[in-house]
């Protein structure tokens, strides 16, 4: 036994690492998290300062969007990542509020370190916690706006209100242009049953060049790319779709082909001629004035397609090629052959246009089912576009959000002091160590309109106090007035929050935060692989 490490060393392999107790473990979990949510934490709400986010691959993003800034980073810390998974579960749930999600554990976690270097155990901040965010969600029920459970999902003015908050916090300033346009976009698509409402039913064409004036809403596809052939446009239209490709198909077996004479060679490249040609025809005798391949289109082909006065467009990507036949109604063949009427779909208008130097074609469909419909985006640059399509992102999903349940809350910050003034009245019934949790769990809401009035540049310490006071005598919609840059009442500056926005993202908050309590050690294994390669010289890391 000579040479041997005693206690955990001996128990583990070479390498690994271990961290236990308060200082090593607890702490610095807690510290990796708030140093996670420093970051998002300057993008939250209107005035969020946008993140230069460079990723592995060199894509540059400028973005305030949380779940986007979370995506990108590669966190490597453990803990860290517990409060990247919160976000992203924000995200897929409702869409929208992934940093709320971010910001607010780590709000909690800083609170709980407070705690600890009291001396509370960590498991009593987690009872004070649990307690603290049940308490929240039956106070968040009793702030709901009445009369807002029943909407019509159809009505674009109730859409908009509940839509803005959510698009303002990306786009601040835009979201009077945009708002009208989403909402738009997402009645054309509403299915009879709202509940089925699909977010990928609401397509986003983004076009450099001119200005967010020039967006526009189109009733059906904007395909980046131009006809193959020369006929530009078609009218109530049918299509047919072929995955396959427009071409001579080659045969599954090898053959040769003995041509003794010039006769012969002649007939043979006839036949080839004859048989593209029957093929095309028979699709135009099927009543198809359109053709969409999902492959290569031959030469000859088109050659026939031109004679046959149809129109050619080619789809290479399978999806899109599914959306295509959503929107028309057609139902995509294998091979190039005769469709039966069934498989044909409906276009009212296929026509290529040139937007800002590109040529882009349009498919409308006005009558048809309206399955899908795309918003053409106008920027001057790809980062603004991309920021401008994050912004719709919220937008529409915040609309399968109200669809699903339409319960809104005051927003503009109104909400979280009223939780933070009726949780404090709450932790002091508790008799236990677990009201210090639920003091400091109705502190952090303070996070938000602290963070929101230094984002715009406000004095922070002197808004909470005046909104304190206000909500104290009893006006519960209280919130912050950014431009101004005082207190008003968010019912009369229209911001509304979603209720089941709010709801899930601070109960993933909570669960984020007690689980980064509850571990108490880290056991790290070995990294595995072999060596690490030879960096060149003059490259960096990635």
């Amino acid at each position: 036994m000579v040479g041997y490490s005693y206690g955990i060393q001996s128990m583990l392999k070479d390498g690994h690492r271990h961290m236990s107790g308060l200082d090593e473990a607890v702490l610095k979990n807690i510290d990796a998290c708030k140093q996670l949510s420093t970051i998002t934490r300057t993008s939250l709400g209107p005035n969020g300062m946008n993140k230069m986010v460079i990723n592995h691959l060199d894509k540059l993003f400028v973005t305030n969007d949380a779940a986007t800034i979370v995506n990108e980073l590669e966190v490597q810390h453990p803990a860290a990542k517990l409060l990247v998974l919160a976000g992203k579960a924000q995200q897929e749930e409702i869409g929208d509020g992934a940093n709320l999600t971010v910001s607010f554990a780590g709000e909690l976690l800083q609170k709980a370190e407070e705690l600890i270097r009291m001396g509370l155990h960590p498991s009593e901040i987690i009872i004070g916690y649990t307690k603290a965010i049940n308490k929240t969600i039956e106070i968040l029920e009793e702030l709901v706006e009445e009369g807002s459970e029943n909407m019509n999902v159809r009505d674009k003015e109730d859409v908009i209100s509940r839509m803005r908050s959510a698009v303002a916090s990306k786009q601040f300033g835009q979201e009077d242009i945009l708002c009208p346009l989403i909402a738009e976009a997402c009645i054309q698509v509403c299915p009879k049953n709202p509940v089925n409402f699909n977010v990928d039913n609401v397509r986003v064409a983004k076009l450099v060049g001119g200005g967010l004036h020039d967006s526009a809403v189109v009733r059906g596809m904007v395909l980046k790319n131009d006809a193959v052939g020369t006929i530009k446009r078609m009218e109530k239209a049918k299509v047919a779709v072929f995955v396959g490709g427009v071409d001579t198909t080659a045969t599954e077996t090898k053959g040769t082909v003995l041509i003794h004479n010039a006769e012969q060679l002649e007939n043979y490249a006839k036949t080839e001629e004859a048989k593209v040609e029957e093929l095309i025809k028979a699709v135009a005798d099927s009543g198809a004035k359109v053709i969409v391949s999902g492959s290569a289109v031959g030469e000859m082909a088109l050659h026939f397609c031109e004679r046959y006065k149809l129109m050619v467009l080619k789809i290479s990507s399978k999806f899109e090629l599914r959306r295509f036949c959503r929107t028309t109604g057609a139902v995509a063949l294998l091979k190039l052959s005769q469709p039966n009427p069934d498989d044909l779909g409906y276009v009212d208008s296929v026509s290529v246009e040139e937007i800002g130097g590109a040529r882009v074609t349009i498919v409308k469909n006005e009558q048809g089912g309206n399955s899908v419909s795309t918003l053409v985006l106008r920027g001057s640059t790809d980062s603004i576009l991309d920021d401008l399509e994050r912004a719709v992102d919220d937008g529409v999903n915040t609309y399968r959000a109200m669809c699903r349940d339409s319960r809104i809350v005051p927003g503009a910050a109104a909400t979280e002091i009223e939780l933070a003034k009726r949780l404090k009245e709450f932790s002091f019934k508790e008799t236990g160590l677990d009201q210090y949790g639920i003091a400091k769990f109705a502190e952090s809401f303070e996070m938000i309109p602290k963070t929101l009035a230094e984002n715009a540049g406000l004095n922070a310490i002197e808004i909470i106090s005046s909104l304190y006071a206000e909500h104290a005598s009893g006006n519960t919609k209280l919130g912050i007035d950014l431009e101004e840059g005082v207190c008003k009442d968010a019912s009369t500056v229209r911001i509304w929050d979603l209720h089941i926005t709010k709801f899930f993202a601070l109960k993933y908050a909570a669960d984020a935060a007690c689980t980064v309590l509850r571990v108490d050690q880290i056991i790290m294994a070995k990294p595995a692989g072999g060596p690490k390669p030879q960096q060149q010289g003059g490259m960096d890391e990635d």
